[in-house]
């Protein structure tokens, strides 16, 4: 069954998922296939059978998780329905529970459930069940109990010297392991899961804190890509309409300091797979508040239309109502003053831990680890009152026509602050 004959056209930025669509139809394919020579006698993982009674009691739920596979997307550019069922869906789902991203040169899949529910992503149906919170939060145990797997011992098979490991000559060049801790010698480096590796940490001497005696000069928090800079944002907005405009409201979850920051400014950018996944500083003060708020996991932005192939597309949009974290900062510098960044987490990608020293009127340096994405990363905002921002960083301007524009390095120059 042909669906669309423009895939050869799409580009996935991120890294998440392959840029070609042939590769990732390919990918899921190849899924279905293992899933289905297993036969009916799998057994199903407890949060998978819990899934199944939710949808089974709930006439709403089983509307949705019906319809939204029944659905043929307008926003994605397939050339085959690979979904077929509620029961084939769960058992595709269920088999990711036990598996660990493996590396790949080309068709890379390091987001599975994402894959596997892309298709789910695009329909009508699918952007009002990815809304949905019961199914929203039955969403948040799947991804809990894959969490538990790949913070477990037996999640480190990935980690081996194989084509698709992770510690094969190929894999160490593009992660660049040698500014990472790690044990050359020991097996798997000396990490105790998938999620210690992907959250490791960098060496000393790696991605130095860019003029640490200066507190006009704003570093980058993580190492990832510009996607938008928005000055004058407002207090509120239709941020699910076209373009996705900020509303500080709802970024910020309605925290007691929004009124500080209307009119201000908000950096975004993104982070791909093989980014580092760690968060820093971008300016040195007194933690004001840091806490997590949840949100949806797979939603994206229908406003969009074909443009919003994969969550990339939706950042500013997912920014609102997304699995995040928030932590506002006393700058040390004056002018800076009070500063929020707020790493969010996309899809499959929402674990976001804060370190335990991070709380109220715990001092920072410029540069120094506040927390991480466990299992990935995704898209981060600073936030920053109005008048603040001198000027941005060349590097920091982002380049939306630029397929391989390259991620600011974490703790790297980012902006300067107004003197």
């Amino acid at each position: 069954m042909t669906l669309n004959s423009s895939s050869d056209r799409v580009r996935r930025p991120g890294g998440w998922l392959p840029e070609q669509q042939d590769e990732l139809e390919e990918w899921i394919a190849g899924h279905r296939e293992r899933v289905e020579a297993r036969g009916e006698d799998v057994r199903l993982h407890p949060v998978i059978v819990e899934f199944q009674e939710l949808i089974a009691s709930d006439p709403v739920v089983r509307f949705y998780m019906t319809e939204m596979i029944e659905q043929v997307p307008k926003s994605k550019p397939y050339r085959k329905r690979h979904l077929t069922s509620v029961d084939q869906l769960l058992r595709l789902i269920n088999e990711v529970l036990t598996m660990a991203p493996e590396f790949s040169e080309g068709g890379m899949v390091t987001t599975p459930l994402t894959a596997i529910l892309d298709w789910t992503m695009g329909t009508e149906a699918g952007f009002a069940a990815h809304r949905d919170p019961r199914i929203v939060a039955m969403f948040r145990k799947v991804l809990d109990a894959w969490c538990e797997f790949l913070t477990s011992e037996e999640s480190l098979y990935v980690l081996n010297d194989s084509p698709s490991g992770w510690m094969s000559e190929k894999a160490q060049q593009v992660v660049g392991i040698d500014d990472y801790q790690h044990d050359p010698l020991a097996e798997h480096w000396g990490f105790t899961s998938w999620n210690d590796f992907f959250a490791r940490r960098l060496t000393p001497t790696s991605r130095p804190v860019a003029e640490p005696g200066d507190d006009k000069v704003i570093v980058s928090a993580c190492e990832s890509t510009p996607y938008k800079i928005s000055s004058d944002v407002e207090r509120s907005s239709r941020f699910w309409v076209k373009g996705q405009p900020y509303s500080l409201d709802d970024l910020l979850a309605r925290d007691e300091s929004v009124d500080q920051f209307v009119g201000g400014t908000v950096y975004q950018a993104f982070l791909s797979a093989l980014n580092y996944h760690r968060w820093h500083a971008p300016v040195a003060g007194t933690i004001v508040r840091a806490y997590l708020k949840d949100g949806t996991y797979f939603s994206e932005a229908e406003s969009e239309g074909a443009e919003a192939v994969e969550p990339t597309v939706s950042q500013s949009y997912l920014a609102h109502v997304s699995a995040r974290a928030i932590i506002l900062i006393q700058a040390d510098d004056p002018v800076i003053g009070l500063m929020a960044f707020v790493p969010v987490g996309m899809i499959e990608v929402s674990s976001c831990v804060i370190n335990p020293e991070i709380v109220p009127g715990h001092h920072v340096n410029k540069g120094d680890d506040l927390g991480y994405f466990q299992f990935g990363g995704s898209t981060e905002c600073l936030v920053f009152r109005p008048g603040v921002i001198d000027q941005f960083a060349l590097d920091a301007i982002p380049q939306p026509q630029n397929p391989h524009a390259r991620a600011v390095r974490v703790r790297s120059k980012l902006a300067t602050a107004r003197h």
